[in-house]
C-alpha cells in the first residue's frame, strides 16, 4: 500500500520508511556511543580531564553506577529493567508510526537506552550493575555545573525535546496532524431526502 507522498505503508499500519530511519537512527546511536566510549577508556584517565575548547568542554572519564547526577547508585539492578520497559514501549509505538521525524525522535531514544544498557550488562562489576562511561562535562572538568554525561544520554534527551516538539506542534505518529480542519461535510440535500 502505498501512502500520500509516496511513502510504503505496510500492512500492519506503519510505513516503512519511518521504521527505517528509527532502526538506522538507534543503530548510529549505539554505535557512535560505544566507539566513543572505547576511545575514552583507552585514552582518558579518571582523575586526569583533558580541556578543549578554550574550557567550555572537558573530557572526563566518570564510571557512573547510578543515573543522571550520579542518583540511585544503590539500586543499578533498576535501570535496566526500567530500559527494558522503555525499549518495550518504543516496539510498541513502532507498530503504528508513520511519522520520519517521529521515527528520528523514537529511534534516538532508543539508541540512547540501548547504549547504556550495554554499559549495565556488560561493563564491571558485573552484569545488570554495571558502570555507564561517561565522559563529557561542561563548564568545568568534573561535572561542577552540570552532570558528566556520554553520547548515549546526549540523544536520549535531544530524542526526548523532539518529541515534546512533536507534540507541541501536533504532529502524530501516525502522520497526521492535530489542529488541521477535520470537519465533516454538511449533508447534501439528497442525504437528509433519505433520512426522512
Amino acid at each position: 500500500m502505498t501512502e500520500p507522498g509516496g511513502r510504503t505503508a505496510l500492512p500492519g499500519g506503519f510505513s516503512r520508511a519511518a521504521v527505517t530511519v528509527l532502526a538506522a537512527t538507534a543503530v548510529l546511536a549505539v554505535v557512535v556511543d560505544q566507539v566513543t566510549k572505547e576511545l575514552s577508556t583507552q585514552h582518558l584517565t579518571e582523575g586526569e580531564p583533558v580541556r578543549i575548547l578554550g574550557g567550555l568542554v572537558y573530557l572526563s572519564l566518570l564510571r557512573n553506577s547510578g543515573a543522571a547526577f550520579s542518583l540511585g547508585s544503590d539500586y543499578t539492578w533498576v535501570f535496566p529493567l526500567i530500559t527494558l520497559v522503555v525499549i518495550g514501549w518504543i516496539g510498541w509505538m513502532a507498530r503504528k508510526l508513520r511519522s520520519v521525524p517521529w521515527g528520528i525522535a523514537l529511534g534516538l531514544v532508543l539508541g540512547g537506552a540501548l547504549g547504556n544498557l550495554g554499559d549495565r550488562l556488560f561493563r564491571a562489576p558485573g552484569p545488570f550493575r554495571g558502570h555507564v562511561v561517561d565522559m563529557i562535562s561542561v563548564f568545568g572538568p568534573y561535572g561542577e555545573k552540570f552532570a558528566v554525561f556520554n553520547v548515549a544520554d546526549s540523544c536520549l534527551s535531544v530524542g526526548v525535546v523532539v518529541a515534546v516538539l512533536l507534540e507541541l506542534t501536533g504532529r502524530q505518529r501516525d502522520g497526521g496532524r492535530l489542529g488541521r480542519d477535520q470537519s465533516v461535510p454538511e449533508a447534501t440535500p439528497t442525504d437528509k431526502a433519505g433520512d426522512a
